[in-house]
């Protein structure tokens, strides 16, 4: 049993106080369809005539397709149609709102390729009858290659003299104005004298095409009571989802309709426009269900445009599943960081000085914002006085990368933790101690100087949320408990603080009272299992006054009419989508105020809506919402939907347009003013128990305690900070990449290879629990929690680890048993420092 709370110590904590819906728990509308297997996946489609998609995949690591001599599998009954490259469409320019266009990248991913530039890469694919027949047409393939050079390293390739690992260079800028907006591919190579450090274990620091910096940076190491200077090498790891990105599509009078999974259902669709050069009008995406994203899938990805254009070339309905082994290569990945913080305290252990160096292993396609993103985090989230951060963000011939969950965010603090840990046990500081005096509050500011002043938080009660959780932890009492050893087991405790942007604004939100007082939300988030596709809309359902059983949520399917909605990624979806809900209920309810005030008199203000009504207050006429709707109906124009707000986004306007005149019809932008980024925080807790004979360990307790706003569902916000934490426990206990150097191919290629923590790996009794303070700057005080644990649930373990074992035993994660034995037995950390995918 966990020793954070015996039972009869506490009641359970009650959330939404003073609301009816808002932070209470109920049975979300989909519950029941996942629990009794009726919730349909991509791979759980079928259609008249479908045929079956297998996939070629690259055998090299870079490489150029010189042939393809594919007649023999042309040639084979029940083979219908072979996609290569050339039958892609040319990549697309987008548009943003206000008409900006964005030029397609000529470096970019394009689902099918004849360079490829990583081992597993898609070169073309085959449609058959059957999945055993495209299979055996794939083996009577024959493909001529040209070797190209490769690097899976990033330190490899900006050696002088080095290969590249794109043919263009290998590494990604951003040219200062007047030059290109995005990133462009360059050549970055460093001297000799550059990697003097590396041979001391230490990483190298040559120039960095990215950097900033405030403050006195040298006054702070001058007067610094303590200077520290590590290295540290965080995993590669696979997302992992449990389901792959498998996809269904066919035509019907001249429509493209298309299954698979998303994050994002709305933001999906004009994905797909871009990648097939079509109007978004003529294509229909259905994703009622969707096994997990953690950022592989915000819009998607551009693989699923592989059937769609095979079941326009064979004129039959087409699937293609993914196995888990091309999951691992197409599926997309976090990348790893070689990372590098000098850091200067004071004898309280404040901050004083950091120089932040890392190195993003980005893989081969589109530039990831991991290592940007490091940065403003760790500047958020510990506050130095001075500070410096430089990045290179690498192209290697591995993988594609996408954001993981925390991206960037996770990476930094997993490396300035372990120096904040060891920094504290050099003062004799306590460990929650030294946080606290560092950690943000309110409008704390973060990041660059720009424009003459650095951004700043919305808010920050991550205090709050370490002096509560050192409490329910009984931190005092683990961290004076003797003796820390018994016989070969040595027990050892950690705590980290951990924070990721919680939210975005601007969005739209779109609902109906229909004419039997029914309220429809139409819902365009992504069903990924977070809930919050529902839990937003129980905003909108208590400003209204309307019972939660007498809601639908519309959602799933863009043929179902949904407004402009944010994607769901970056935490954003629980704040940008209730401020959305906010409005449009607010909509709904000056609408209802207005129809009360024509039809029964008086003044709108005159009137109030609750209990199903709209009502004169202090008592008299009213009418329930349904004949509120019917009356909408027939007064037309601005309730109905016939007469469309001139702000909402030109998505929603075309949804008005197909809603119009069905009942009472709000739709609204979030116009709401923000004063500041909005960021949500959560302080860890864990303790570890180490058998120093066999290097075996075990996590024994684990507390998360949030900082994020108020709590709209408290069972899915659970489910949100454990499930992340675990995510984050992960790349301290196992996950990983493993690499061949010689060939450049991947070997660690199932799911059992990078296995994700299971119920053996946790704690039984896993806790958490929220601050359940609003956030200032929203009209609900909501913020996103889908990020902020990983860094977290990382950091507090290998914390854990340290201080069962001394510091001296890693400096790279995952920590496995043979690292510990090994190390224990030299007394120094004896894996390779700096070398990937080991």
């Amino acid at each position: 049993m966990s020793n954070i709370e015996k039972p009869g110590q506490a009641a359970e904590r009650q959330y939404g106080v003073g609301h009816k819906l808002v932070g209470k728990n109920y049975a979300t509308p989909d519950l029941y369809a996942k629990v009794t297997g009726a919730s349909k996946y991509a791979e759980d489609f079928r259609a008249d005539g479908m045929l079956f998609c297998k996939l070629l995949l690259s055998p090299m690591p870079h490489a150029r397709v010189r042939h393809i001599d594919a007649s023999k599998a042309l040639a084979m009954p029940g083979v219908r149609a072979i996609l290569t490259a050339d039958d892609l469409p040319a990549p697309a320019d987008s548009l943003t709102d206000n008409g900006t266009v964005i030029k397609a990248s000529k470096w970019g991913e394009r689902g099918l390729t004849m360079e490829p530039v990583y081992q597993g890469e898609p070169i073309l694919a085959v449609a058959a009858v059957d999945e055993l027949t495209a299979a055996d047409a794939i083996e009577k393939i024959q493909i001529d290659f040209e070797r190209l050079p490769f690097v899976i390293d990033p330190l490899q390739t900006l050696r002088p003299g080095s290969p590249n690992p794109r043919t263009d260079g290998n590494v990604w800028v951003r040219p200062a104005p007047p030059g290109p907006p995005l990133p462009q591919i360059a050549e970055l190579k460093w001297t000799h004298a550059d990697f003097a450090d590396y041979k001391e274990g230490r990483l190298p620091m040559g120039s960095a095409p990215d950097q900033w910096s405030y403050g006195d940076l040298e006054s702070g190491f001058r007067n610094a009571a303590l200077v520290l200077d590590d290295s540290f090498v965080t995993p590669n790891t696979s997302h992992q989802t449990m389901e792959p990105r498998s996809a269904m599509a066919y035509w019907q009078n001249g429509k493209l309709y298309l299954h698979t999974g998303t994050q994002s259902t709305a933001q999906t669709l004009p994905a797909i426009g871009r990648w097939m050069n079509m109007d978004v009008s003529n294509i229909v995406f259905i994703s009622e269900y969707t096994g997990g994203g953690f950022g592989s899938k915000i819009t998607g990805g551009v693989s699923m445009i592989i059937p769609a254009l095979l079941a326009k070339k064979a004129n039959a309905p087409v699937m293609m599943r993914i196995s888990r082994e091309e999951e691992g290569f197409i599926g997309r990945g976090r990348p790893s960081f070689l990372g590098r913080m000098k850091v200067g305290f004071s004898s309280e252990g404040r901050i004083v000085a950091l120089d932040m160096f890392v190195i993003c292993d980005n893989g081969p396609y589109d530039a990831q914002g991991d290592a940007g993103s490091s940065g403003r985090i760790v500047s958020l989230l510990y506050q130095p006085q001075a500070m410096r951060w430089r990045g290179v963000t690498v192209l290697t011939n591995t993988p594609p990368r996408s954001a993981q969950s925390a991206p960037g965010g996770m990476q930094g603090i997993t490396i300035i933790e372990h120096i904040v840990s060891k920094a504290a046990r050099q003062l004799k500081l306590d460990q929650v101690a030294i946080r606290r005096i560092n950690c943000p509050e309110g409008k704390a500011e973060f990041g660059p100087v720009m424009n003459g002043k650095r951004a700043h938080a919305t808010s920050a009660f991550i205090k709050d949320a370490l002096d509560r959780g050192a409490e329910k932890f009984h931190w005092r009492e683990r961290v004076a408990r003797t003796p820390k050893r018994i016989g070969s087991k040595v027990r050892g405790v950690g705590v980290s603080v951990s924070c990721y942007v919680g939210g975005t604004i601007g969005f739209d939100g779109l609902l109906l009272i229909l004419p039997d007082g029914r309220v429809r939300f139409q819902s365009g988030i992504g069903n990924l299992g977070t809930e919050s596709v529902m839990d937003v809309h129980r905003v909108g359902a208590e400003i209204l006054g309307v019972p939660w059983e007498k809601c639908e949520v519309v959602w799933g399917n863009t043929a179902k009419n949904f407004p402009y909605t944010c994607a769901s990624g970056g935490s954003q979806t629980t704040h940008a989508m209730t401020r959305a809900a906010f409005a449009v209920a607010m909509d709904a309810k000056s609408k209802l105020q207005q129809i009360a005030a024509k039809i029964l008199g008086g003044k709108p203000e005159s009137y109030d809506v609750a209990g199903e009504r709209v009502f004169r207050k202090g008592g008299g006429a009213g009418m329930t919402l349904a004949q509120a709707a019917q009356h909408a109906i027939k007064l037309g124009g601005i309730f109905d939907g016939h007469d469309v707000p001139a702000d909402v986004n030109k998505v929603t306007k075309t949804s008005i347009a197909a809603l119009a005149g069905q009942g009472l019809l709000a739709a609204a932008k979030d116009n709401y003013p923000r004063d500041g980024a909005t960021h949500s925080y959560v302080a860890a807790f864990a303790e570890v128990e180490v058998d120093v004979e066999t290097g075996h360990y075990q996590i024994v307790d684990f507390l998360a305690y949030a900082d994020v706003g108020s709590v709209i569902h408290p069972d899915a916000l659970g489910g949100q900070v454990l499930g992340r934490s675990t995510l984050g426990i992960g790349h301290a206990i196992g996950q990983k990449w493993v690499m061949d150097p010689h060939y450049g191919i991947m070997v660690s290629k199932r799911f059992h290879h990078t296995k994700p923590p299971t119920i053996m790996d946790v704690p039984v009794d896993m806790q958490w629990e929220a601050l359940d303070i609003p956030d200032p700057e929203t009209p609900v005080g909501a913020r996103g929690i889908g990020e902020p644990p990983v860094g977290g649930g990382c950091a507090s373990i290998l914390n854990a680890l340290s201080d069962a074992l001394g510091d001296e035993v890693f400096q790279r994660a995952p920590v496995n048993a043979d690292t510990i034995l090994t190390s224990l037995e030299a007394g120094r950390p004896m894996q390779l420092p700096l070398t990937q995918h080991i």
